[in-house]
């Protein structure tokens, strides 16, 4: 989830829910100055979109646009921010629909390029009902970025539980949130999926449309589950794509993916002991199990040299979603056995880190998106984080008791503890939208326990699952899973009944999405 990321009262931010809930299409809005007083969002979705080309290297077809959307939707006549949204229009007059909003996750994933980005896979028949709209999320990309002036250090996400730097490890946390509070002030705490929400409901607005379709990502699938809880009215068509467990939303999405680490890795041992031929691990899942963490341990002793890495036992611990690729596994492990019994190893030097990207022409921090994951996550969910260090560090040592592989990565302290509340809580998902959720079985990032979850928080929902499907995000994997996605994007009709696919032996592409 991480590649792959707030003072009005919660009285105000309802009545801006509610004036955002009552919305009508830009040309239905009353014209009186009373009528614009009881609508103060009128400034914003009666914009019109001054459409240009995105740039020289993107079809003339594909156009961008800035839009104005209150910092705080609790005071609209306050400070204003900016959102970046990109169209490609339905290729088809007679057959379009309306809008697809994408969203590829996060939090902290730009988005306004998903339109043409070929890792997204988007049918012909859905490209002629719909005009496919990118958003780059508030705080993001070319939506006023957010930047915390992090060092590449200090963007690193995966920190390990070991008492003699876990002191460390509380200023790194204490570190990353004193920056992004000092480089952003006050503006933090509306960079959140609420606030995400309403914008997305405004870009409705100004589009012109009674109601919008969507298609999110690992992350995305959360901001989607939101929409359709604070606007119901306005859901169309939602297709959840690798979906996060609304109730646990915040810390507990770390803590998921190192609950669904330890059956992966069991399954992977499994598999492998019935390749022992090819790959020299173990006849057994015990057998295989033990090779792997004597190289753990012995990478602990003396880091193991492979491709010109020095790699610890944390930072072989730290690559556990590859275990949710039973091959893949298995030929990285077996590598680091070969190299840890080389005599000769060479490249026993750790490559210099690459220097920090500059900032691009349009000013992004380089920093954004780790900013921006760290600023969404913190402000939403506040409350889920304790204050105390030693709570982290409890739950840092019992986890990696129960989830050997990443339980102390995921429950370790992070900036969360240390970060000023966002606006407003988090949201409660438990709706009747009608919705499709795509999953793969084995997902690292998003297990199959939290879309189970989704599916329940949606009952107007069907899941259609692929048994054996490997990896985060389904789309483009599985021509079972995407001719549903689009048979419902296209007739509106789900499934009569949750599905399940079977894992294609040749997936039509390889890579998928950046979400996270």
């Amino acid at each position: 989830m991480v590649r792959t990321a707030r003072t009005a009262s919660f009285l105000a931010a309802g009545i801006a829910a509610a004036f955002l809930s009552t919305l009508t299409p830009a040309t239905g809005f009353p014209a009186s100055e009373a009528a614009a007083a009881r609508d103060p969002l009128r400034p914003y979705t009666q914009q019109k979109p001054h459409w240009q080309r995105c740039d020289a290297e993107s079809p003339a077809a594909f156009q961008c646009a800035t839009l104005e959307v209150p910092l705080d939707y609790g005071d609209p006549g306050g400070k204003r921010t900016h959102i970046a949204i990109s169209r490609l229009k339905a290729t088809s007059g007679s057959e379009r629909r309306g809008v697809l909003l994408l969203n590829p996750g996060g939090p902290g994933g730009p988005g306004l390029n998903l339109p043409v980005d070929p890792a997204v896979r988007i049918s012909g028949e859905v490209r002629k009902r719909y005009d496919l709209i990118g958003f780059d999320p508030r705080g993001i990309g070319r939506s006023s970025p957010v930047g915390c002036g992090l060092t590449r250090g200090e963007q690193e996400m995966e920190h390990p539980y070991r008492a003699r730097t876990f002191a460390k490890d509380v200023r790194w946390a204490r570190t990353v949130a004193a920056k992004c509070r000092a480089a952003n002030g006050t503006t933090l705490r509306h960079i959140t999926t609420r606030n995400t929400a309403r914008d997305m409901d405004v870009v409705r607005a100004v589009l012109g449309e009674r109601k919008i379709s969507y298609l999110g990502f690992s992350y995305g699938t959360y901001l989607g589950a939101v929409y359709t809880q604070m606007f119901p009215r306005r859901v169309d068509r939602f297709v959840l794509d690798s979906a996060a467990d609304p109730t646990r939303y915040g810390r507990g999405m770390f803590q998921t993916m190192a609950e669904g680490t330890e059956p992966a890795f069991a399954r992977w041992s499994r598999w492998t002991a019935r390749r022992h031929a090819a790959y020299g691990l173990g006849t057994t899942a015990a057998e295989v199990r033990a090779a792997f963490w004597r190289l753990v341990a012995r990478a602990d002793r003396e880091p193991i040299v492979l491709d010109g890495r020095r790699l610890t036992g944390d930072d072989i611990r730290a690559q556990r979603a590859t275990f949710f690729h039973a091959r893949k596994a298995a030929a990285w492990v077996a590598g680091l056995k070969q190299a840890a019994g080389d005599a000769k190893r060479g490249g026993g030097e750790r490559r210099a880190p690459s220097p920090a990207p500059a900032p691009s022409a349009r000013d992004v921090p380089p920093d954004n998106e780790t900013a921006g994951a760290w600023a969404v996550l913190c402000a939403d969910t506040r409350t889920s984080w304790p204050r105390d260090p030693e709570r982290y560090r409890r739950d840092a040592i019992n986890d990696k008791r129960r989830y050997p592989l990443y339980g102390d990565f995921a429950s370790g302290i992070k900036p969360c503890a240390f970060w000023k509340p966002g606006s407003e809580p988090a949201t409660t998902v438990n709706n009747d939208v009608r919705a499709l959720i795509v999953q793969n079985a084995w997902d690292p990032q998003t297990p199959l326990s939290g879309a189970q979850a989704m599916h329940r928080a949606l009952r107007g929902s069907r899941m259609v699952t692929v048994a054996g499907g490997e990896g985060h995000i389904v789309n483009g994997t599985n021509s079972c899973a995407d001719d549903s996605a689009t048979a419902y994007l296209t007739t509106g009709r789900l499934p009569a009944d949750d599905l399940t696919c079977r894992a294609s032996a040749s997936p039509r592409r390889h890579g998928s999405p950046a979400p996270r």
